[in-house]
This record gives structure tokens, C-alpha cells and sequence, in this order.
């Protein structure tokens, strides 16, 4: 493989989906802290960076899931998924969703007249980085 060779880069099995795994969970791990020193602290800033944060995260966890997804049909050439592979699917799909309550829940929070988040965002959020 030569080193600018683009188009092997690009379809080579499974790459599409090794590189962009992490930035999500970073992301989330980032606003997860973020959004702890804000409540503690009452910090309005940290809040919004906070929330910024996991809205990105939120967003990319589409193109994430897609290219998993893309990855694993195309490994197994049609086959049934199983052994290590279905735990791995079934974690991911729950961590996505438990990305998704809580920003759900962070914008239902942000748009309520009093602005207060709800006290069980961060234990469901640390629920969803253990996944």
C-alpha cells in the first residue's frame, strides 16, 4: 500500500470504522466532566460547554453507529452475528441511546423556565461511559 493511496485508505475493511470510535466516547467523557465541575460549581460556562459537548457527541454517534454497522456486514459477508460480536453490538446500542436520553434530557433542561438539570443525568451518564 503506498502512503498516499486514498482510495486503498478508504476502502480498506473496517477502517472506516476504527478511527472515528473514539471520538465520541472522548467527547462524552469531556462533557461528563465538564458538566460535574459545572454542578458543583454552579457555573454557567462550564454548563454550556458541557452542553456543547454532548450535542457533538450526540451527532456523532450517527456516523459511528453507520460505519459499525457498514464494518461488521461486510466482515461477515452475510453470516449471523455471534461470539464476541453481539455483546459488542448490543453495548453499542445501548451506550447510543443512553447518549441520547441524556442529551435529551440536558435540552429539556436548558429550554425549562428555571434551567435546572436533573439530578439523575449523571449517574445515567455514567452508565452509558461504562458501556
Amino acid at each position: 500500500m503506498h502512503l498516499f493511496d486514498l482510495k486503498s485508505a478508504l476502502l480498506a475493511q473496517h477502517a472506516q470504522h476504527v478511527v472515528p470510535i473514539y471520538f465520541p466516547i472522548a467527547l462524552f467523557l469531556t462533557s461528563a466532566m465538564f458538566d460535574f465541575v459545572a454542578h458543583r460549581t454552579k457555573n454557567r460556562v462550564l454548563a454550556a460547554v458541557a452542553y456543547y459537548n454532548l450535542l457533538a457527541t450526540t451527532i456523532s454517534c450517527v456516523p459511528v453507529l453507520t460505519t459499525g454497522i457498514l464494518a461488521r456486514r461486510r466482515q461477515l459477508e452475510g453470516q449471523r452475528i455471534k461470539e464476541i460480536l453481539l455483546p459488542q453490538i448490543l453495548f453499542a446500542l445501548v451506550s447510543s441511546i443512553l447518549i441520547w436520553l441524556v442529551s435529551w434530557l440536558q435540552l429539556r433542561s436548558r429550554r425549562g423556565p428555571r434551567r435546572i438539570l436533573s439530578w439523575y443525568r449523571l449517574p445515567i451518564r455514567v452508565v452509558a461511559t461504562a458501556g
